[in-house]
């Protein structure tokens, strides 16, 4: 996603089109509950990345993605009409990973807080091995 003001203002638009589309216009059955997370457009204003999660299993994400590649000519007319810019921007739909990797964080952080926890218990009662201030000071020199 390049700085350009013009495409960070037509993604946000591109975002709301898309969202209101799948809720209300779009009637697939195997369209699963979708939240449109993010759209990137490139600094030409010729492709829109859109990008979505869905609640659910392995099964409703593949039947979302068949849902949305079958709607996106609709998708992509309904941009062009709503925008109202000279070129519309192709449409390209990704499925977002941020769940998966936020999930996945979340359980290596419990894992850290689990292990500093077990690390704390074994140096309860403990002493360090040399003096308690192992560095000089200005003290020690005078």
């Amino acid at each position: 996603m390049s700085e350009n003001p013009r495409a960070r203002k037509l993604a946000d638009r591109i975002k709301e089109i898309v969202a209101g589309l799948l809720d209300t216009r779009i009637k697939d059955p195997r369209l699963g509950f979708v939240t449109v997370t993010d759209v990137r457009v490139t600094g030409d204003l010729q492709q829109a990345s859109v990008f979505y999660t869905v609640l659910g299993s392995d099964e409703d994400r593949v039947g979302t993605a068949a849902a949305l590649e079958s709607a996106k000519g609709m998708i992509r007319s309904e941009v062009g009409k709503q925008t109202g810019i000279r070129l519309t921007p192709t449409v390209e739909f990704h499925l977002d990973s941020v769940p998966e990797t936020a999930a996945h964080l979340d359980a290596a952080l419990h894992e850290a807080q689990r292990r500093d926890a077990e690390l704390a218990a074994l140096r309860e009662g403990k002493a360090f091995a040399g003096d308690a201030d192992p560095y000089r000071s200005d003290e020690d020199e005078d």
